[in-house]
């Protein structure tokens, strides 16, 4: 890639050194693992060249043989708690577990910190408390609830990704839901201003109110029935197809309400939709009793629902997944599956849970990456993110897929010990994190640079969901 002197009289400058220039003989490239050179210059992708290609860098890498070298991954669904529950995580703990994940980017949900992020006051709170302590790079979700409701430009314009709002209680107080008539109003809203708004769907007419549950997960189960989500999420779609609006559906755990999204999709609805390595890792039949880190909202369903999620990730009707990782102290997570803290923490772990069930399945990586990276950074409106490619920022992740070990929550960087992947023998690991062509994660040696950026969101015409 040196310029060499030009014709007689006309000297070309040769271009300075390239910053770093990794090799890999799989790279995941325009959808398909290949050989490929990646060479860096100032932070981002310069140029996707032939593996044996001479480049001029100060620091030339070759990946191991059975390494793959992949875009940072990208995480739309990260509740970081901070401020104000910060015992239950904390943007320090949670992007070094993001990094050790192989994760570059998430967006952090506008819930269970204190104050919620529902105001530019509250945001800027939100800030400052990231500020200078993140290891990878972290956006803000703005939330709707009913006090802010047709004031939402503000949070907007100071450069949320979008809203998150709930259909029925969310499990703090200070995050109120909105019924159908306000839910109606948001949709209405987000239309007016082009902005994203992001849905838990379950429909509260069809939830079992209950104290204390005792031990055993179908009784917690029954109180969260499939009609919830399919109720919720249809006024969602009808929403969204009256109004325009973008709208997404945060952790579908229904796969029966695959066909009314992929309808609506098909006719022209702007919907994407999610669902988490939890739903598909694991089944409801397989949960002990008490094995309450095992709880979330909507709740994991059975193998046959399972299955049918797997179909709708494989098919495309299913856009990302990501990791819903909602932390908690210990000694929230009780016995009794009434009355315990409803949330997984699966941050650093969530992408090896994934490939370790695709593999049982004989998925290949290529059908799981863009779930990961391009349909999540599509989702937050990055361009330069989740792909290997000139202009990309130079995020990057190693990863060994044959590699095998036992997942240790107490050896996760979560802040809590806490978490259902415990004890699966996941396959595959991260072994490099790069961010902005710099090493900043290593399996071996843990995060080695907190050198994160807290950032907006994109201002793209045109942006697809």
């Amino acid at each position: 890639m040196t310029r060499l002197q030009g014709p007689a009289g006309d000297t070309t400058a040769a271009p300075a050194l390239a910053d770093l220039v990794l090799r890999a003989g799989r790279a995941w490239i325009d959808g398909v693992l290949r050989p490929a050179a990646v060479v860096v210059r100032d932070g981002r992708v310069d140029a996707v060249v032939a593996v044996d290609e001479p480049v001029d860098a100060v620091e030339d890498r070759t990946v191991p043989d059975a390494h793959v070298l992949l875009p940072g991954l990208v995480d739309t669904h990260v509740h970081v708690n901070e401020p104000g529950r910060t015992e239950w995580e904390g943007f320090a703990s949670a992007t070094r577990a993001a990094a050790l994940g192989g994760v570059t980017t998430i967006i952090d949900m506008p819930l269970n910190s204190i104050p919620a992020t529902t105001t530019v006051e509250a945001l800027e709170v939100k800030r400052a408390s990231a500020a200078g302590r993140v290891a990878v790079d972290v956006g803000f979700w703005g939330g709707a609830v009913p006090v802010n409701l047709g004031s939402l430009d503000g949070l907007h314009d100071a450069g949320v990704f979008g809203f998150k709002c709930f259909t029925a209680p969310s499990g703090v107080d200070e995050f109120p839901h909105l019924d159908a008539p306000q839910l109606r109003a948001a949709i209405e809203e987000v239309a007016r201003i082009d902005a994203l708004l992001i849905v838990h769907a379950e429909d509260p007419e069809f939830l079992v109110d209950h104290a204390a549950l005792g031990g055993h997960y179908e009784d917690f189960l029954a109180t969260r029935p499939v009609d919830a989500e399919r109720s919720a999420i249809a006024r969602v779609v009808e929403g969204a197809r009256e109004t325009g609006a973008r709208v997404h559906v945060l952790h579908l755990s229904d796969a029966g309400a695959l066909p009314m999204i992929r309808a609506a999709k098909d006719d022209g609805v702007r919907i994407t939709v999610e669902t988490c390595p939890h739903y598909l890792a694991f089944e409801a039949g397989t949960i002990p009793d008490g094995a309450t880190e095992f709880k979330c909202c909507p709740p994991i369903r059975d193998d046959a629902n399972r299955d049918a999620l797997w179909a709708g990730v494989l098919d495309g009707t299913i856009d990302m997944i990501v990791s819903d990782h909602s932390p908690s102290t210990a000694d929230l997570k009780t016995d009794d599956w009434g009355t315990a803290w409803g949330g997984i923490a699966g941050l650093q772990v969530g992408f090896r849970a994934v490939w370790t069930e695709a593999l049982r399945r004989g998925v290949a990586l290529e059908q799981l990456l863009p779930h990961f990276t391009t349909g999540p950074a599509a989702l937050a409106g990055f361009a330069d993110r989740g792909r290997l490619a000139p202009g990309a920022l130079a995020h990057f992740a190693v990863f060994d897929p044959s590699a095998s070990a036992v997942v240790d929550a107490a050896g996760l960087a979560h802040r809590n010990p806490v978490s259902a992947f415990s004890g699966l023998e996941a396959r595959g690991s991260v072994t490099e994190t790069w961010l902005r062509g710099r090493l900043v994660a290593t399996a071996d040696g843990g995060v080695t640079s907190v050198s994160g950026a807290l950032v907006d969101r994109p201002v793209l015409a045109g942006t697809p969901l």
